[in-house]
């Protein structure tokens, strides 16, 4: 993914633009779930905004609602016929005292309670459809890598010869057979590490030795931003070829070594490619502790310098159906949200550290690092957000969408809907706890 966007300067700007932009999509797409979910129930908008405080653009369009962009990019709301508020809290009474009964039926407090409920579940339904819609977008157009063993594309590495090529399927790495990629991955993690390993391969019908790199080699196959490497300056793409002088060949001692510096810093000796054969540059950097989750649930303190492995070549892609791609988009999406409800579950009960929470400096240095890095991580980043905004507004948090549904699902059960003192009450108490959480939130982005 190396559609650069624009030439990389970040600093502050680029961080906000970034941002700016990620959470302006996001908005949008939620407040337009509201929107048109509502219009669909008969329930008329006033205004629809993106952003808050004085307006720099409006219209007016024919169903009566007005469209605007406000000065403060940090949100925005659709205010219903009939609301007191743009937080849909209580009703204008004024306004709605004037009202035929045709008119009430119109408005938020009039209409019925289906209709309220799927025009309020239908912000955080939006956010979800859009995170599956990008992630089957790329399997779809993108495709996905093929089970089979085949090499798709060799990627950049210093110094080796090319005996592999694209097209040839991997039958036996170091002598042992594999059929996927994963076996080809536990090889390397059982295998001695080397400069050059034994393959076979099929090509053009025969079977054919070659000497190639080790499968997994000690290279960048991506940088989280805002870890460890990702501050020094190392991307993607780079190999580490020594760590405090001493040459290594697999991402595995680069793992082992790292997790047994328990925090000491580390000379790396690395090759960039580029051309002319690519630079080697020198960084030294610390590894930090993180909270990493485990496979089998849960999670595990681990030192990291914020750099993931993968295979020494591309491997081949499969194309995938518009069926499989959806398939694909919900299960990307539902991964988001399953891990982003147990690290909150494992942060609350204090098993794993509240650093793991970042707030809006954070979340925003974050995409001004993956928009520096291509459109397509850029896009890729909207869709993970999306997701957890969706997730974080079914919460049952008064002033979130959960709350009103809370609210609703009471009215349900009681007949009625519960009396507008205490929503207002209750407003007040989740407008405290976000804000709480916000500045918790906010604090650790500077003293993590």
């Amino acid at each position: 993914m190396d559609a650069t966007l624009i030439p990389q300067f970040g600093g502050f700007l680029w961080t906000v633009l970034a941002f700016v932009a990620a959470l302006s999509i996001i908005v949008a797409i939620h407040e337009y779930g509201h929107y048109i979910v509502g219009r669909w129930c008969g329930i008329k908008a006033d205004v629809f905004s993106i952003g808050f405080g004085p307006i720099l653009w409006s219209r007016d369009d024919r169903h009566g609602t007005r469209w605007q962009v406000a000065a403060l990019p940090l949100g925005g709301y659709v205010k219903f016929r009939g609301d007191g508020n743009a937080a849909s809290v209580g009703e204008d009474n004024e306004a709605t005292a004037k009202m035929t009964a045709e008119e009430l039926s119109q408005t938020m407090t009039g209409a019925s309670l289906w209709r309220r409920s799927a025009t309020v579940a239908a912000g955080p339904a939006f956010n979800f459809i859009l995170s599956i819609l990008i992630f089957g977008a790329f399997a779809l157009f993108l495709g996905r890598a093929a089970d089979a063993p085949v090499i798709g594309e060799l990627r950049p590495l210093p110094e080796t010869v090319v005996t592999l090529q694209p097209g040839d399927e991997v039958v036996s790495v170091a002598g042992t057979d594999v059929s996927d990629l994963a076996e080809i991955a536990e090889v390397a993690e059982d295998v001695p590490p080397a400069p050059t390993i034994r393959y076979e391969v099929i090509r053009d019908g025969e079977t054919v030795r070659v000497d190639a790199a080790f499968p997994l080699p000690a290279r960048a196959d991506s940088v989280m931003p805002r870890g460890a490497a990702w501050d020094i300056g190392m991307r993607p793409d780079d190999v580490i070829l020594a760590v405090d002088d001493a040459p290594i060949y697999s991402f595995r001692e680069l793992r082992e070594i790292v997790e047994a510096t328990e925090g000491r810093p580390l000379v790396l000796d690395v090759w960039r490619p580029g051309p002319e054969g690519g630079e080697e540059l020198t960084f030294t950097l610390t590894p930090r502790a993180q909270d990493l989750p485990r496979s089998e649930g849960g999670f595990e303190r681990r030192w990291i310098i914020g750099i993931n492995g993968g295979l020494f070549f591309e491997p081949a892609t499969e194309e995938t159906g518009l069926f499989g791609a959806l398939a694909h988009g919900v299960d990307r999406t539902f991964y988001i949200i399953q891990s982003s409800l147990s690290a909150l579950g494992h942060i609350v009960t204090g098993a794993i550290s509240t650093c793991n929470l970042s707030g809006p400096v954070g979340i925003a240095k974050t995409a001004g690092a993956v928009a520096s890095t291509g459109i397509l991580d850029f896009v890729s980043f909207i869709a993970v957000l999306s997701a957890a905004v969706g997730m974080l507004n079914l919460f049952p948090i008064p002033v979130l969408d959960g709350g009103h549904l809370v609210f609703h699902a009471y009215e349900a059960v009681r007949g009625r809907p519960p009396s507008d003192e205490w929503v207002r009450a209750l407003m007040v108490v989740g407008v405290a706890l976000m804000l709480t959480l916000m500045v918790f939130a906010t604090w650790n982005d500077f003293v993590c």
